[in-house]
């Protein structure tokens, strides 16, 4: 089996060009996505190798895009729309609230929309105001809609196949500070034998305590379970993938064993997905917790100027004095 060692930016790339290899129906369309190959160059190359029919550089109007990518869907085409940044979604998201994540529902199952929407998020590459957010929760929260992230490149490359595939509207939410961060990738596996693409998984067992992470998370989670194991603390980390529908199964397994549960995130707290999760968890596995799930999240406020993002951002250090607070108990 083919494994080439890629960043996870070039893994989108390439997942994205099998995608356009495989289907005719498939088209990509966004600011800059052609002739630049995008802001951060993931849709590099394939306007030169696929033409401007398929890889379509639009206006600077994130409603049009979306709403023209609607119209595409119903007439059998599987458009894959990139938002040049996540603060740049609002425009868009009325067409995505009332139109792609109804159209289903509104026509009793006859009419599908088979779209990608691509949206790069969160912080942690010094940007300025509008070019980091975190809008997983808008999402997640609308019926209609399912909302995955990956977090290393080996899930890059299939999930974004997997989702373009999948005959239901689809926000992929990519980790824009992992773009860089380099993985093996398994290249000429079936896509019909990829890991699930709404399924959580174990990305490091562990024994003491269960630290659930998603996206750009994942790999600081990694980095305290690393940390912790010098003290002789085994934390088991859960990349949980798909952010709706959830898949918990995996962390109720985990939590069962542990008895300690920490949920890590970037968005604010309020209302974000940790809360869910923390309800759903405590639900489940309510008399195997030694402690109450905790959540580690950034703060109610705006993403703050680059210059003090990492005073906003969870990192090691937080996400251990949780590990920590649940050992109090």
């Amino acid at each position: 089996m083919a494994t080439e060692t890629l960043t996870l930016g070039k893994a989108l790339n390439t997942g994205l060009r099998k995608a356009l290899e495989n289907d005719p129906k498939v088209v990509i369309m966004g600011e800059d996505v052609g002739k630049l190959g995008g802001v951060f160059r993931i849709t590099d190359g394939l306007q030169k190798d696929f033409g401007d029919q398929r890889v379509i550089d639009t206006p600077l109007a994130e409603s049009g895009i979306i709403g023209t990518a609607v119209g595409l869907a119903i007439r059998g085409f599987r458009p894959v729309c990139e938002i040049q940044f996540d603060g740049f979604v609002y425009p868009a998201y009325d067409q995505i609230v009332s139109q792609v994540a109804k159209m289903h529902y509104r026509s009793q199952g006859k009419v599908r929309i088979p779209m990608v929407i691509r949206i790069p998020y969160g912080g942690g590459i010094g940007a300025v105001e509008h070019h980091s957010e975190s809008p997983e929760a808008y999402f997640s929260h609308t019926a209609g809609l399912k909302v995955v992230t990956c977090a290393n490149p080996q899930d890059a490359y299939w999930m974004i196949q997997q989702a373009i595939a999948s005959d239901d509207p689809i926000v992929f939410l990519e980790p824009k500070r992992r773009y860089w961060e380099k993985g093996p990738v398994e290249l000429d596996a079936p896509l019909a034998e990829a890991y699930p693409l709404h399924a959580s998984r174990v990305v490091r067992p562990g024994t003491d305590a269960t630290v659930l992470a998603y996206g750009p998370m994942v790999r600081t989670a990694l980095d305290a379970a690393t940390a912790a194991a010098e003290d002789g603390r085994e934390l088991e980390v859960i990349d949980l993938r798909t952010l709706s529908p959830l898949d918990l199964t995996a962390a109720y397994e985990s939590v069962k064993r542990t008895g300690r549960c920490v949920v890590v995130h970037e968005a604010p707290g309020n209302l974000g997905l940790g809360s869910e999760i923390a309800a759903r968890i405590t639900e489940e596995c309510f008399y195997s917790l030694e402690s109450p799930v905790l959540r580690v999240t950034g703060f109610d406020t705006p993403y703050p100027a680059a210059r003090v993002e990492e005073e906003y951002l969870p990192d090691l250090d937080r996400v251990l004095d949780a590990v920590d607070r649940t050992f109090g108990w």
